[in-house]
């Protein structure tokens, strides 16, 4: 048997009598190449001429070479998953990004890449080879969301094996009920994903689909170079030149209709007729078909039939305007996905994310009125929220009020005078709009808390270092209509930062909820590393590989994350330094924007790190003790004494002693069993090293991992000799004291900003959930029980993980 060929020629897409049971005069039919497909009279006459011979050899062929071009690159991305890497570490990664531009040059072959795809994935269960399977769901989906039009029988197959892979664990099984719920909806209203992704991405105006997200990045400029920042900024800016309503409201359009009518759709009239159309008519258009798709996903909606005829009649009603000649159907063409609304921030202000997102939410916040926060906070809520706007501290401080505080008393304005109500503007002005605005209860606060909180409830599903993330019940699926999805560029350096900013966001949530029952927020990461050397001069230069653990852990758990995430780490500097060429303007291929924009809308499971609290006590009892969160380390090092008496004795001590100071250690023993045992230990020391983030899967354990480096003294007949020993344990909770009230600098997630000095004591334990904290401060005041959480306490997360989305999350 001969090639296929999706479309056949003489009959409707989906006619073919194979199909349709009509199989009384079996031929070979050169359109479709099904030996059962029977073929009319007047096809007959047709398909005989030598002139149809050629040239459905030549489409034959055609599609057999696409075919095999598109098969031999997907077989080239299981290589890669296999840890086959390409010849040129630079192609690493850029894989999955020319496939899908290869769909976007030519759309007619999204139906030979979903074709495929499907047999990898059936192949890959059938074959146990579970490492593909994620992957090639991702590039499925992708591919489904901006294909014009996919028959009905490919999205039967991938439904049904979505609701296959139900039966495997977690995450295929989370990500293939999100799927099979996207499909579901497919089906019902064709278009519908591609719709609602342009509508919250690019912030368009619906009514029955007001949902809206963006994307922000976030770079440290004291970790990237100028030239890389540059870069970015361009790339972001540049990605958004092209995207305006009117473009983005014309593409969902046009894709509604050609999901819906498939090759019944004039494609290029309906252009034309959009194009010339004033933006008032095109917004109308564009709310009917929303209307349209949006009524028809719903449950219960009507058929399939009569949405395709209510989408015939919009499609009809447009091209109205057009001539004849001008509505020729022109078969299928493609619709670009536009690029989500990015932002690129320089992140030099430890308050600027929260900031970000607060004007995410809520766009009068840029005009520095206290009044466009909503009646819903009270004083106190709004000094939080606007602790940082200079113009409104000032306007708080320096503006006096001098009225009664009743409405009576205050100046009519001019232009009020004769105010609506004509001779009675007294009486109008009496009259007061809203009411008592209903505070929430504890109950309702909790669950606003535990649902933008990071943990799963009361126990976690595991002892892994890395954990899935919380699975929410049905009252803490809050209905946000705001998404933010943070993309932080950088090293570890830049993940400290977020960690410490996070803590503090959730501090500031617990005590007045405002972000958490509006934002969706998420969290993802590039790692990139510029050529720079280490900022802390007083250790040896971390190793670039050392900089970015994060992102090798984030490798080794997902390797889809390895392939399209982890490869920017080099490419990104490389990319920034080259020079641009001289056709650069005309055809714009913007690698990192694209990268970044998948990433964010196909790396939708949060891996879950548990942070650390450190509490740092000083030399000078008068300085206040500092509390702080790190993620990935936490380092020492003797600190030389300043005066010179200090160092005379310290000098004498060396010679006896050793170097090092003496430090005493209590700690609780991290075992399977999670049974509390404390030991203690002294020992004389030069620094330690606790790392929070494993070197391997197999010590995924949640404890920190602390390596001290002892002083060993030997008396021998030549004298003393001194030898460093490395002795390693884990832990959770760990204080370290120095015995001779001698200081040692900290330096946090390695980062010279955060380091500290006179230091004499500190201690370390897994960082608790702040709402946590608070509701069982409120529990024990109540309750006689101080030991042991009761009440609403223990079905609260405990504990402060960090989430990171990736592709896969974890694999279990």
């Amino acid at each position: 048997m001969g090639p296929r060929v999706d479309v056949c020629l003489t009959r409707p897409l989906g006619a073919c009598p194979e199909e349709s049971g009509e199989t009384q005069n079996p031929r070979l039919c050169p359109c479709c190449v099904r030996s059962s497909c029977a073929l009319t009279p007047a096809a007959e006459t047709l398909y005989s001429s030598p002139a149809h011979s050629v040239l459905q050899l030549i489409l034959a062929m055609e599609s057999t070479e696409v075919e095999s071009d598109i098969l031999r690159r997907v077989r080239t991305l299981l290589r890669e998953l296999d840890g086959h890497r390409p010849a040129c570490q630079c192609d690493r990664g850029m894989l999955r990004w020319t496939l899908h531009k290869k769909i976007d040059q030519n759309p007619s072959n999204s139906s030979v890449v979903v074709r495929i795809l499907v047999k990898e994935l059936e192949r890959a269960e059938r074959g146990d080879f579970r490492h593909y399977i994620i992957p090639l769901l991702h590039t499925l989906m992708y591919t489904l969301m901006q294909a014009p039009c996919i028959p009905d029988e490919l999205w039967g197959r991938v439904y049904d094996f979505c609701k296959k892979l139900l039966t495997l664990p977690r995450p295929f099984c989370t990500i293939a009920l999100d799927y099979a719920a996207r499909l579901k909806v497919e089906r019902a209203a064709p278009g519908a994903l591609y719709q609602r992704m342009v509508i919250s991405e690019q912030s368009l105006k619906s009514n029955l689909y007001p949902y809206q997200e963006k994307i922000f990045l976030f770079a440290d400029p004291d970790l990237l170079s100028e030239a890389i920042c540059q870069a970015l900024l361009s790339d972001t800016e540049a990605a958004q030149v092209s995207q305006s309503p009117r473009a983005c409201m014309c593409y969902v359009i046009i894709h509604a209709m050609q999901a819906a009518l498939g090759e019944g759709c004039a494609s290029s009239g309906l252009k034309a007729s959009l194009q010339d159309m004033p933006m008032g008519e095109v917004e109308h258009w564009f709310q009917q078909v929303v209307a349209a798709v949006e009524s028809a996903g719903q449950e219960g909606s009507a058929e399939h039939g009569q949405h395709t005829a209510r989408l015939e009649e919009i499609h009809q009603a447009v091209l109205s305007s057009l001539q004849a000649g001008n509505a020729a159907t022109g078969g299928l063409q493609g619709t670009p996905l536009p690029n989500p609304n990015i932002s690129f921030h320089l992140w030099t202000e430890d308050e600027q994310l929260w900031k970000e997102l607060g004007l995410f939410i809520r766009p009068g916040w840029q005009s520095c009125q206290p009044d466009c926060l909503g009646q819903e906070l009270d004083t106190s809520g709004m000094q939080d929220i606007l602790s940082g706007c200079e113009c409104c501290q000032q306007s708080r401080f320096s503006v006096l009020s001098t009225d009664s505080g009743i409405e009576r008393d205050l100046p009519l304005p001019a232009e009020e005078s004769l105010g609506p109500c004509g001779a009675e503007p007294e009486r109008c002005r009496l009259l007061r709009k809203g009411g008592m605005k209903k505070k929430p209860s504890a109950l309702e606060s909790v669950v606003f808390l535990q649902a933008g909180g990071s943990g799963a409830a009361l126990k976690p599903p595991g002892k892994l270092q890395r954990s899935p993330g919380p699975t929410l019940g049905p009252a803490a699926q809050l209905q946000r209509l705001h998404t933010a999805r943070v993309v932080l560029l950088g090293d570890d350096r830049v993940l400290g930062r977020l960690a410490r900013a996070y803590h503090s966001w959730r501090k500031r949530e617990t005590r007045r909820a405002f972000l958490t029952p509006r934002l969706n927020l998420h969290f993802y990461y590039v790692p990139v590393v510029a050529e720079q050397p280490s900022t802390w001069q007083d250790h040896p230069a971390t190793g670039q590989e050392e900089l970015c653990e994060v992102g090798a852990y984030l490798g080794r758990a997902d390797p889809w994350y390895q392939s399209n995430i982890n490869s920017l780490c080099h490419m990104i500097p490389k990319l920034a330094t080259m020079p641009s060429s001289p056709s650069k303007h005309l055809v714009p291929d913007l690698f990192i924007t694209d990268v970044i924009a998948y990433y964010t809308r196909m790396g939708t499971q949060p891996v879950c790190f548990q942070l650390y609290a450190v509490k740092l006590f000083f030399r000078d009892p008068a300085q206040e003790p500092a509390e702080e969160v790190f993620l990935t380390e936490l380092r020492t090092q003797v600190q030389d004494s300043s005066s010179p008496r200090e160092l005379s004795l310290t000098k004498k001590k060396t010679t006896l002693d050793g170097p090092g100071i003496d430090l005493t250690v209590r700690y609780r023993k991290a075992v399977l069993s999670a049974r509390p045992k404390e030991l203690a230990l002294s020992l004389r020391s030069t620094g330690l090293l606790m790392k929070a983030i494993p070197a391997e899967q197999a010590e995924d354990l949640v404890c920190v991992k602390v390596t001290i480096t002892e002083i060993i003294r030997t008396n021998n007949l030549s004298g003393r000799s001194f030898s460093a020993v490395a002795n390693s344990l884990r832990t959770q909770h760990i204080n370290i004291r120095s015995t001779e009230q001698r200081p040692f600098t900290v330096c946090l997630d390695k980062d010279s900003r955060r380091s500290y000095r006179n230091v004499i004591s500190m201690e370390v334990s897994p960082c608790l959930e702040p709402s946590y904290c608070l509701q069982r401060t409120r529990t024990m005041k109540s309750t006689l029980h101080d030991t042991e959480d009761v009440g609403m306490v223990k079905y609260m997360p405990k504990s402060l993980l960090l989430p990171i989305n990736t592709f896969a999350g974890v694999i279990q």
